[in-house]
């Protein structure tokens, strides 16, 4: 509307003076008119209108036509000025009042712009939390949001289709209801709650991050609401959903994050044509409102994952402890090598990967708006929506629901995607997740410690008539957090081994039965031998029952935990009896086979429609083989271990001996470990070298054979020792520490590890966040602290409350971090007397005597008067049985972070001791709910043990197990517990 008029001016008035003698005056017209002309010709050339040619954002032509749109205009300005000056004098008062009225306009549009109503990067408030409990969720304003609202995924598939496909067929998007398995469990979890309840309110804890549109908009908490028909029932994680988060609360997990309706461009939803399309070209003309609105720093970070991959089980649900650990992707992956922020990992890629997105959204190219050049390659890219991950079941139920047995093709094309994920596609090996390697043998029944090993390139000979145990290593590589983790309980992931000769099967574990018998299936479905190992966690309620149906409001303790740490290996040993009769060679396989759903879970979630179980796909996700010569029998071909490089073999499997009892449990095979790392150093490679040095440290540290352990890192320095610094620092700092010889070298070892400046951006390394060391580092701090007196006591306190709250940042749940605080407050703190009544025991009334007592404004005696309260009140608030409201474990949040910056802001003395004594009561109430409860594992182990049909499970609950590979094997075990002669 603008261009036409300035053109009409410009060639009349070039018309009317260009024959005027001021010839500057001419030239400097003309060239003003041609910068006019300039920026319209780039405005034109950047506007994005569908049916027309485009500039697509983010290549170099666009962004030289932008700059152009900006300079010439500038450049103009100046040329106006010389173009007035050239001709008759220029009256500058009003060219001043133009100037200053223009200036305020523009300085009163930026303040306005400024002034944004909405509360990002802020919790919702509490106001709103009784809404949404158990659940850690909330919405900006406390109240709800339209399901509509919340279900606009195809408006967004307008300008990104690419993503929109990605993920319409994703497990994101049948999160919820429309997820038959989910269906079935949290269906039982509302069942549960109406009749222990008398609501579902309980059930809130699962929806938070599987149902977030029928639970931010009011609809989840009917008692008879449809779970099958109800539209919101089949929306899943939505676009909206992830992309409407304003805050992440804190990285506890449960859904701890602040979500808000978002504010759209004009029209965004109206009905009528022509208003959407104008709505399309406000947002491509100038998307930076729509960039702001729908993706926020955070949503590039771990954190954003943490908020509904970290849970825990809470007393509303439960109705048994406030705090139960459940899946924790977050934090193991914090402590992992992978990401880069793990100091103490066996494995260090050259690389961290700073996100989950990395592995889980990979880049694809794509032409969707939004995309760009993110790797410098000159292809458009965008992040997979799709998620890989390792959901290989549920497409496969999908397909045989009626409303999308149209979508068989494109659920199968899901399927094959994750399955790709978890195999690799990459022709070197360089993508695949896990290995697994026929490692070695062990002669004789009795487990021994000496290894004939390692298998191939040498073939060692088996005697007819002997027995062995074979010595299977299976080692987590591209992976940032332990595996399985996510629903490790029913996850079925089991080794399938192998021994065949002479055409016949002399051993096998692993295979797969006809339900009810001991039959082989004959094809990949079935019930897998009971008898197998499992990489899984076997989980139990308080009855000793199993959890087999994804019942969490009934998960107590597990039996046993196999899970694999991210970098590091499990050792799995069979039993293998060699026939005397034996001819020929012995060829020896193994695979670890993954089916996401387990047999028992998928019996009880079909049969109640009558329906047989599913046959699901099952993934190879590594194997090994190899053929075994008999001694006098004939010649086997030469083989060769495709692990490379291959002194990673005798790591592997020394790590694997070492956290055979579990990772830092020290009742590992420390002996096997410890002849393992010594076999890697004799190797003489020099890669190699610090990894046997170092893996030896950790051995001897945990004997106790410090000296040993000294010798070791020293050793380890040989070999450019920049490259693992923070190893040699870490277990440098543990022998000073346990030999007491040099606690200041200690904790200035400590220090390095977590000090900011030691970040590496290059290599992505970045210690400050490892909590395992920042714990150490405030144990010896106060350790130290403790042999002083007076001030100096109180300022090296005063360091341990710094480091301890470094911690407590990264991972309010933190046990050991809450212990050294109350070590540390209950020095610091003086007791206030208690007074004669005590307050109610409820979480609002503690909260408000928290912020009298933090408040600098009160008047002293008030304040003490409130500390002695709060204590009080703390005491009984803890002894309340069962589920109250506000909860304790929030209420305990938020107390200390009501609490913690006053103590540091107080200065006068009295008032700061009893600030810090009811810290000191906080931070031990904390304890009490975040220790592990080994009592509970003990009792419900005991139920379990007294139940028949649970022999195979006790005895893959053992330190150390030996497989059974015959029917004779597993008799033995039936009849005497052990695998005998």
């Amino acid at each position: 509307a603008a261009i036409l008029p300035f053109v009409v001016f410009g060639l009349y008035h070039f018309i009317t003076a260009r024959n005027r003698p001021n010839r500057v005056a001419v030239r400097l017209g003309l060239l003003l008119f041609g910068s006019g002309i300039l920026v319209c010709l780039t405005g034109l050339a950047l506007i994005q209108l569908e049916g027309m040619p485009q500039l697509p954002t983010g290549t170099v032509t666009r962004t030289i036509v932008y700059a152009l749109h900006i300079i010439v205009p500038l450049a103009a300005v100046w040329i106006y000025v010389l173009h007035r000056r050239a001709g008759p004098d220029i009256n500058w008062r009003w060219g001043y009042s133009w100037a200053a009225g223009t200036g305020l306009f523009v300085a009163a549009t930026v303040f306005m712009h400024g002034m944004d109503p909405r509360a990002w990067y802020a919790e919702g408030p509490k106001e709103g939390a009784r809404y949404f409990h158990p659940s850690d969720s909330r919405t900006a304003n406390g109240k709800f949001i339209s399901a509509d609202v919340l279900m606009a995924d195809e408006y967004c598939m307008k300008c990104h289709p690419d993503i929109y496909q990605d993920h319409l067929h994703s497990a994101h998007k049948f999160s919820s209801f429309n997820n038959p398995a989910y269906l079935f469990s949290v269906k039982e979890t509302r069942e549960m709650g109406l009749k222990r309840d008398g609501n579902v309110k309980a059930s809130r804890w699962c929806a938070g991050c599987h149902d977030p549109v029928p639970f931010f908009s009011g609809a989840f908490d009917d008692p008879n609401y449809d779970l099958v028909n109800h539209p919101t029932a089949h929306a899943g994680i939505t676009c909206t959903v992830c992309h409407a988060i304003t805050n992440i609360n804190s990285t506890i997990g449960n859904g701890a994050y602040t979500i808000e309706e978002p504010q759209h461009y004009p029209f965004a939803f109206s009905k009528d044509p022509t208003l959407q399309w104008v709505n399309n070209q406000l947002i491509k003309a100038k998307p930076d409102f729509h960039k702001k609105t729908f993706l926020k720093p955070f949503h590039k970070t771990a954190e954003f994952c943490s908020t509904c991959h970290k849970v825990s089980l809470p007393v509303a649900l439960n109705h048994y402890k406030d705090f139960l650990r459940g899946q924790n992707h977050y934090d193991t992956y914090l402590l992992s090598g992978v990401s880069g922020t793990g100091a103490r990992a066996f494995y260090d890629p050259p690389q961290g990967k700073e996100n989950c997105a990395v592995c889980h959204m990979p880049l694809k190219p794509s032409l969707d708006f939004g995309t760009k050049d993110f790797d410098g390659t000159g292809v458009r890219k965008r992040h997979d929506h799709f998620f890989p991950g390792a959901n290989t079941g549920l497409f496969e139920l999908l397909k045989r629901e009626d409303r999308y047995k149209d979508r068989a093709p494109l659920l199968d094309e899901a399927t094959r995607k994750n399955v790709e994920f978890l195999t690799g596609t990459d022709p070197d090996g360089k993508d695949k997740k896990l290995r697994i390697d026929i490692f070695g043998l062990k002669s004789g029944a009795a487990d021994s410690d000496e290894i004939i090993g390692p298998i191939r390139p040498e073939l060692p000979k088996l005697k007819p008539g002997e027995s062995y145990t074979v010595e299977v290593v299976i080692r987590t590589l591209n992976l940032g957090h332990v595996f399985p983790q996510g629903t490790a309980d029913s996850n079925e992931i089991w080794a399938d081994f192998t021994a065949t000769a002479d055409g016949k099967e002399i051993g096998r574990s692993g295979a797969l039965k006809r339900p009810g018998t001991d039959i082989d299936s004959g094809d990949d479905s079935g019930e897998v031998d009971k008898w197998a190992h499992f990489t899984n966690v076997w989980m139990l309620d308080r009855n000793g029952n199993r959890i087999d149906r994804r019942n969490p409001q009934d998960i107590f303790a597990p039996l046993y935990d196999h899970q694999i740490p991210p970098g590091a290996a499990n050792v799995v040993h069979y039993r293998l009896d060699v026939p005397a009769d034996i001819k020929g060679p012995v060829e020896l396989s193994v695979r670890l086979r993954y089916r996401k759903f387990d047999y028992r879970y998928m019996d009880l979630v079909h049969r109640p429609k009558n329906l047989p179980v599913p046959k699901l796909p099952i993934v190879d996700l590594c194997s090994d083989r190899v053929t075994l010569p008999i001694e006098g029998g004939s010649t086997v071909s030469a083989q060769e271990s495709p692990i490379k490089p291959a002194w990673q073999r005798w790591n592997d499997y020394g790590i694997a001996c070492y956290i055979e009892a579990g990772p830092g449990a020290k009742r590992g095979q420390t002996r096997q470990a410890e002849a393992a790392f010594k076999k890697l150093l004799s190797l003489n490679v020099p890669d190699a070298m610090p990894h046997g040095h170092i893996n030896l440290a950790r051995i001897y540290i945990d004997d106790g054979r410090l000296d040993a352990a000294a010798a070791e890192l020293e050793a380890a320095k040989k070999y450019d020792p920049q490259k693992f610094w923070w190893k040699l620092a870490w277990f440098a700092a543990l022998v000073n520490s346990e030999t007491g010889k040099d606690l200041d070298a200690a904790i200035a070892d400590l220090k390095k590890i977590v000090d900011p400046e030691n970040r590496d951006p290059e290599t992505k390394k970045d210690f400050t966040r490892d909590i395992v060391v920042l714990d150490r580092l405030a144990s010896l701090q106060f350790k130290k602290a403790s042999g002083e007196t007076g001030e100096e006591q109180a300022r090296l306190l005063e360091e341990v409350i710094e480091t301890a709250e470094r911690a407590q940042e990264i991972d309010q749940e933190d046990a050991e971090s809450h212990y050294r605080l109350y070590q540390t407050y209950s020095l610091l703190g003086q007791r206030p007397q208690w007074t004669a009544k005590a307050p109610e025991p409820n979480g609002d009334v503690l909260s408000a005597l928290a912020a009298t007592l933090a408040d600098p404004k009160a008047d002293k005696g008030s304040r003490i008067d409130a500390a002695a309260k709060l204590e009080m009140g703390l005491d009984a608030f803890m002894r309340v049985p069962g589920d109250v409201y506000p909860p304790r474990l929030p209420t305990l949040r938020s107390l200390i972070l009501t609490l913690r910056p006053a103590y540091h802001a107080e200065q006068e003395r009295e008032l700061k001791g009893v600030i810090a004594s009811a810290l000191a009561g906080l931070h031990s109430a904390s304890v009490s709910v975040y220790k592990v409860d080994e009592v509970a594992r003990a009792f419900a182990t005991t139920q379990f043990r007294a139940q028949p049909g649970t022999e195979a499970a006790n005895y893959a609950a053992r330190e150390r197990i030996i497989y059974p590979t015959t029917a004779r094997h597993r008799e033995m075990i039936l009849k005497t517990g052990n695998l005998g002669p």
